[in-house]
């Protein structure tokens, strides 16, 4: 049985924007960290997926540095009817996948987290470090998210893969 959803998937170093009530953006991270920002008056969202902090000044355009991700989010939101002093953000990954190596997901959520708050967007939180990968599902015009907690094993799992309905609900 369809659930008339369309299931849209983020890769790492994309990001997409939908106002369609049966669009859900989907990505599966391990140390990268996924914004979900959305205007909940506007009832837009989006969702990217970035692997490194900060930006390159020689690579203003490399979707896999936070910085540019998250500027990139913004401007694609209020290309498409955002207002930015409506945004609000969610975010997810940030895990340590290899112990004792350097720390890039906890490195990559606080940079998020400093992102947000420099540039004053509302966070309302959502699930950032531990050392378990995660898939998340977004509906970008409630605001709704899914999760689901995933053995470094699976990481790779195919991303279209429906998520079981008994997974948990956050916000």
């Amino acid at each position: 049985m369809s659930t008339g959803e369309r299931i849209r998937v983020v890769i790492q170093g994309e990001f997409l924007i939908s106002a369609e009530p049966t669009d859900v953006l989907t990505t599966v991270l391990g140390s990268c960290v996924a914004a979900f920002l959305r205007d909940p008056m506007a009832g837009i969202g989006g969702l990217n997926h970035f692997l490194l902090p900060g930006g390159d000044a020689s690579d203003r355009t490399a979707m896999k540095y936070g910085l540019n991700a998250m500027e990139l989010l913004i401007n694609g939101l209020i290309r498409a009817g955002a207002k930015r002093e409506r945004l609000e953000a969610k975010l997810f990954g940030g895990a340590r996948m290899v112990p004792g190596l350097t720390d890039i997901g906890e490195a990559n959520g606080q940079f998020a987290q400093s992102f947000l708050q420099r540039e004053q967007i509302r966070y309302l939180g959502g699930s950032l470090g531990g050392d378990q990968g995660r898939k998340i599902r977004v509906w970008p015009v409630s605001g709704q998210v899914q999760q689901m907690r995933l053995p470094v094993a699976e990481i790779k799992e195919d991303y279209r893969k429906p998520a079981p309905r008994s997974d948990i609900v956050l916000f």
